[in-house]
């Protein structure tokens, strides 16, 4: 049985800086006791050379430090990360400075002597603070991509088994691998898991491994340190530091570099992540959801992806299946989507004639639901009101002879046109089972599903 998940702990990268040896010891003790990390500096010039080093989530300074004062540490603090809280300690004779350290953007300040209970509560609302921070860049992105809710649309025996899957998976801490053709809607998969954990409530970000080129890619993940590269003028918050309690989503993990594959491993095996340009490393809980159309046992055997990554991301599997293997399912989705271009229609509306879902469920869908999409704006561009009627379809839609409601006959004319025949012919064989098609066909699973993404070439010249 699965280990049911728990809610992260508030982990936060400290920085205390104060020359009293005693509250050096006491703190070295009691801040990793209460789940944080710290590193302690006897003086404020031993504080800001840790700050040129690493990056702190929330640094705790005396104010009457020898070499560098509190304020000073502030200051530096603020130029060379403008995240990280700060948070003064001052005996009662320098409540002015206090004051002055809350206008440098001091979080707030604690009057020595104090309690180890005031710190923690202290650090629980740094904490919450960093917390809403993440959760409303999370948000800004996700306001940006345009997002839609998670909700799986279909009643086929495919999408059922989907979210099955899902319901089993969700409230564990598990790494999920969805599988999937281009278009299918692999994504939406991810946040169903996530929609459905522990972690709903936190962030969930999500990046297309291979829509960045390399040379960012490793600062989008991890974030950066000022001056860590050229053009790095400010320091940036990475997206695992960003989903920090939440999740993830890796799409397109097959096309991540090989020389991040073993960077993203130790982050799987240990929840340690580095800045580029900072020196040491820091902890994150984060969920990973990873998804792609490649076939990974094929990249693994070629060399172009790690074999010890592929198992870690692989933990549990999710397979999305395509469009026109679940063709009851179609008439249900475009009516969806529509609603979307027609945000006015009422319940009780009938969008789609019954010519305009004939069409669209002797479609061969080589795009899947993003094609789909893409074919219903189209319709509803067409259509001022009422149904959309074949008529409204695209004119790939038009006079097309068909065979069944997965395939559409055509003469061979070209030996492109006789080799998807003789997939067709294979498939029907075989009841769609892809598989043993391709077993019989004596070609490899990748192989088969190129082939038959070349139909949407003949589908756009008929």
């Amino acid at each position: 049985m699965p280990i049911l998940a728990t809610k992260p702990h508030k982990r936060l990268k400290l920085l205390f800086a104060d020359d009293e040896r005693s509250l050096q010891e006491l703190m070295s003790h009691e801040l990793p006791r209460l789940g944080h990390e710290v590193t302690v500096c006897p003086d404020g010039a031993v504080a800001v050379a840790a700050l040129e080093r690493n990056t702190y989530d929330c640094i705790l300074v005396d104010l009457d430090m020898p070499k560098l004062s509190g304020i000073q540490v502030i200051a530096k603090a603020k130029e060379l990360s403008p995240d990280t809280e700060a948070v003064v300690l001052t005996g009662k004779s320098s409540l002015e400075s206090a004051v002055a350290a809350l206008r440098q953007g001091a979080f707030d300040y604690l009057t020595k002597p104090c309690k180890l209970a005031e710190i923690e509560s202290l650090l629980e609302r740094v904490a919450e603070k960093r917390e809403l921070t993440n959760k409303y860049r999370a948000i800004k992105r996700r306001l940006e991509r345009i997002e839609g809710g998670s909700q799986l649309i279909g009643d086929s025996p495919g999408m059922d088994q989907v979210r099955t899957l899902i319901g089993k998976v969700a409230p564990t801490n598990s790494t999920v691998l969805v599988l999937g053709e281009t278009g299918t809607g692999k994504e939406l998969v991810a946040r169903a898991v996530h929609d459905q954990s522990v972690r709903a409530e936190m962030p969930f970000v999500a990046i297309n491994c291979g829509a960045l080129p390399e040379s960012l890619i490793e600062s989008e993940l991890f974030g950066h340190r000022r001056g860590a590269f050229t053009g790095a003028d400010e320091h940036r918050v990475g997206l695992f530091e960003v989903a920090n309690g939440g999740t993830i989503f890796l799409d397109e993990i097959g096309e991540l570099p090989k020389s991040l594959q073993a960077k993203l491993l130790r982050v799987l095996e240990s929840g340690e992540i580095r800045r580029v340009g900072d020196n040491e490393s820091f902890t994150v809980d984060v969920r990973v959801v990873c998804a792609t159309h490649r076939d990974l046992d094929e990249m693994v055997a070629e060399g172009d992806f790690r074999e010890d990554l592929m198992f870690r991301i692989n933990t549990f599997e999710i397979h999305l299946p395509p469009l026109r293997d679940r063709i009851a399912d179609v008439s249900q989705l475009a009516r969806h989507l529509l609603r979307r271009f027609r945000p006015n229609a009422r319940p009780g509306d009938e969008l789609l004639s019954d010519d305009a879902i004939a069409a669209l469920q002797q479609h061969v869908w080589p795009g899947n639901v993003r094609e789909l999409a893409n074919v219903v704006e189209h319709a509803a561009i067409l259509c001022d009101s009422g149904p959309i009627t074949a008529a409204h379809l695209p004119s790939k839609f038009a006079n097309r002879r068909l065979r069944g409601p997965h395939f559409r006959t055509f003469a061979p004319q070209s030996l492109r046109e006789v080799e998807l025949q003789a997939i067709q012919q294979s498939l029907d064989r075989h009841a769609g089972n892809k598989p043993k098609a391709a077993e019989e066909l004596g070609i490899s699973l990748k192989t088969l599903y190129n082939k038959l993404n070349q139909v949407s070439q003949l589908e756009q010249s008929a």
